[in-house]
């Protein structure tokens, strides 16, 4: 490469960042990350970052508190160590699903934590299948949103599945929804639910024909599993076959796993954008978006369009 790059991995997804840097042919950087015993988080790059261009893999996922933090710790660390440019691979965005008010008195966590990165010394961000694209807005600084749909894609493509149904769980994942439908020439349904409370929801209507199909359902993250469940039996008592669940980000909060190893889900496919626990079972899929974020990295550095990298130039 014709920059000075140094590639560092925060504790949340170092097996993420190894692959980043098989695929660049460089090796991964070398850093400190302890805690004292107050639980106070202590950062030191064990190697000379002068005039270097950092890029740092970090998704502020489980404990999210704890991964961002830490975050910041080596942002401010990397810039105090005088590193040209400070890039953040942040592959899960945390606090995305709180990036509008919906009631008063409510926070904008999700611009709140890009105001914290960028003041912390971020000069560019890399992530994927944002919660709500328009979160890119809240940054003032570069912002590459990559999107997992074309690995996704490409995978449903080799089941050779029979009689495909796209399905958005919602009305917020219509349009992610259509695409991939389009990458299938599948057709797609739309499901209403209404949320009671966080984490749970309750299916309204189902827009469009399902019965006697495979239904692909599409989110952007899996967290407690609950929703998928429910998506789940509203389609099956409409005559659906097992459903494919996919995601770009599996959180699996808490029994999530237990919860959707349920007889009327086939498959499960995600990515390793959040670290996946071991504890999985025989019907999680889990792509790597090491090619795609490495990929990323060296446009970045050498130049060129990020557009070219997915079939539909408009994500």
């Amino acid at each position: 490469m014709q920059h000075k790059v140094r590639i560092f991995s925060g504790s949340s997804n170092p097996l993420l960042a190894e692959s980043m840097c098989e695929k660049l042919g460089a090796e991964l950087g070398s850093v400190t990350l302890s805690r004292f015993k107050s639980g106070e988080i202590y950062v030191n790059y064990e190697e000379s970052i002068r005039n270097c261009d950092v890029f740092i893999v970090q998704s502020l996922s489980h404990p999210i508190n704890e991964m961002f933090v830490e975050l910041l710790v080596m942002i401010d660390a990397a810039k105090r160590a005088s590193a040209r440019t400070i890039n953040i691979v942040v592959p899960y965005y945390g606090y995305a699903r709180q990036e509008r008010k919906s009631a008063p008195r409510e926070p904008i966590s999700a611009k709140m934590v890009a105001d914290v990165l960028t003041t912390a010394g971020a000069n560019r961000v890399i992530t994927m299948d944002l919660h709500s694209p328009a979160i890119q807005g809240f940054f003032n600084i570069p912002v590459d949103h990559l999107t997992a749909l074309d690995l996704i894609g490409g995978y449903l493509n080799s089941l050779n599945l029979i009689k495909p149904v796209i399905v958005s769980p919602d009305a917020g994942r219509a349009k992610t929804a259509e695409k991939l439908a389009n990458h299938l020439d599948s057709p797609f349904a739309i499901m209403f639910k209404k949320r009671p409370a966080h984490n749970e929801s309750v299916i309204t209507h189902v827009i469009g024909d399902v019965e006697g199909r495979t239904p692909i359902i599409i989110e952007d993250i899996i967290d407690t599993g609950s929703t998928i469940v429910n998506v789940v039996e509203s389609l099956k008592e409409r005559g659906a076959a097992e459903a494919i669940v996919c995601a770009t980000h599996g959180l699996f909060s808490g029994d999530a796993l237990k919860r959707l190893n349920h007889p009327h889900i086939k498959e499960i496919v995600v990515t390793d954008s959040i670290a996946i626990p071991k504890e999985r079972h025989e019907r999680l899929m889990v792509l790597t978006v090491a090619p795609l974020l490495s990929a990323v990295v060296r446009i970045i550095l050498e130049g060129g369009s990020l557009a070219t990298m997915f079939k539909d130039a408009g994500v």
